[in-house]
């Protein structure tokens, strides 16, 4: 018996807020529109942000994020059919990185499926939350499931840097945090409550992820704010954690990934497992898998002040050859970088291309990604360009 669980208990509305809306406004954060969501942008400016993030540590509002947990007898068969990670090699305990993709092998959504010890809990893009949920529904007829919607009354939030193990520390009762490995969940108590929390983030730092009752998701950011005081802990916006990930390689959906780009092309296959029952587009995965890749996402690092975004044209020579997915100033390096999505041919590490940037050409040096690792082996940390 296939159950759904939608739990709705807000008004209609033309922006969704998150449980801590009143917070960043009273904190002076500047608002945007994010997928239907209105979310801080920033709190004072995105640089300073950034880099509390890579030296110290940083608080992140992720309660737009979509949260699905997914029981009952026939809930393993459902992910499995569902998505291109292999359920059967999550452990409890344990988080992969997976995508939902079209039959085209296109990517619906990048998602993370977590295994505990009742159910499969996925987290999801905001914007794409609907058409995941219409996806898992068609995939679960005929099975002994539930899904269950959980993204309005559990709260989530993300608290990224070297110095985030300090602070989780003291907002947890009895988890081991220092023993938590990378993509790993333990459940507990946060603030007295029962909470999870998880080692993953998008930042290409240190960091976790914090789930709590959405009731008491403001109590959780006051006492994060308060606890992480002696670390400098700042409350960051959207701005910070685009420019965060982008450093670190990770891709956003609408930019590196979407209906028309495959895990090849995006060069995510380490969240695809061909070896698994089938599930939509994974024939056409192994198939461009084997013959290679038309087009390919590479880092551009960019020369010049000026920055390219989404949409604008990547050359060779005259010949077109591609487009942005994603363009920035980047704090850390200190100079404009960008991945495009390019023909396969031009792909390869160290070619030289220009980009139109408003009628006026830059030029750019493919370079691999991530631009930035934490252990100092991104392309960027090792080089002087």
């Amino acid at each position: 018996m296939q159950r759904i669980l939608q739990r709705s208990t807000r008004e209609p509305q033309d922006v969704n807020k998150t449980p801590l809306n009143e917070r960043h406004h009273a904190a002076g954060a500047r608002m945007i529109d994010f997928g239907g969501w209105e979310m801080p942008v920033s709190y004072t400016d995105i640089m300073s942000e950034h880099r509390a993030v890579r030296e110290g540590v940083g608080l992140f509002d992720l309660a737009h994020m979509g949260r699905l947990a997914i029981s009952g007898p026939d809930a393993d068969t459902l992910v499995q059919r569902s998505q291109t990670n292999d359920v059967d090699r999550i452990k409890v305990g344990q988080i992969r990185y997976a995508m939902f993709l079209n039959e085209r092998g296109g990517v619906i959504d990048d998602i993370l499926v977590h295994r505990r010890p009742s159910d499969l809990f996925l987290v999801v893009n905001a914007s794409r939350r609907e058409v995941d949920l219409a996806r898992l529904k068609e995939l679960s007829e005929g099975l002994d499931v539930v899904i269950d919607d959980q993204s309005e009354n559990l709260g989530m939030l993300a608290i990224q840097g070297p110095k985030s193990p300090e602070v989780v520390s003291r907002l947890v009762e009895d988890i081991d945090v220092d023993g938590l490995g990378y993509y790993r969940l333990a459940e507990g108590r946060i603030l007295g409550e029962a909470g999870m929390i998880t080692r993953t983030g998008y930042t290409g730092e240190d960091g976790f992820e914090l789930y709590l009752p959405a009731s008491s998701l403001v109590d959780l950011w006051d006492a994060a704010l308060e606890q992480g005081a002696p670390e400098g802990l700042r409350p960051c916006g959207l701005g910070a954690r685009d420019t965060l990930r982008l450093e670190a390689g990770m891709p956003l959906y609408g930019h590196e990934i979407t209906e028309d780009v495959n895990p090849v092309e995006a060069g995510l296959m380490f969240g695809v497992r061909l070896k698994k029952p089938d599930y939509p587009g994974k024939d056409v995965i192994a198939r461009v898998k084997a013959e290679g890749p038309k087009r390919r996402i590479v880092g551009l690092a960019v020369e010049g002040r000026r920055i390219p975004r989404q949409g604008y044209t990547v050359l060779s020579g005259e010949a077109e050859v591609g487009r942005i997915a994603s363009g920035s100033w980047s704090p850390t390096f200190e100079r404009a970088i960008a991945t495009a999505l390019v023909a396969a041919e031009v792909s390869d590490v160290g070619r030289e291309l220009t980009i139109d940037i408003r009628g006026r050409t830059a030029t750019a040096r493919v370079v691999a990604l991530p631009f930035y690792k934490r252990d100092g082996s991104g392309s960027l940390n090792t080089t002087d360009s």
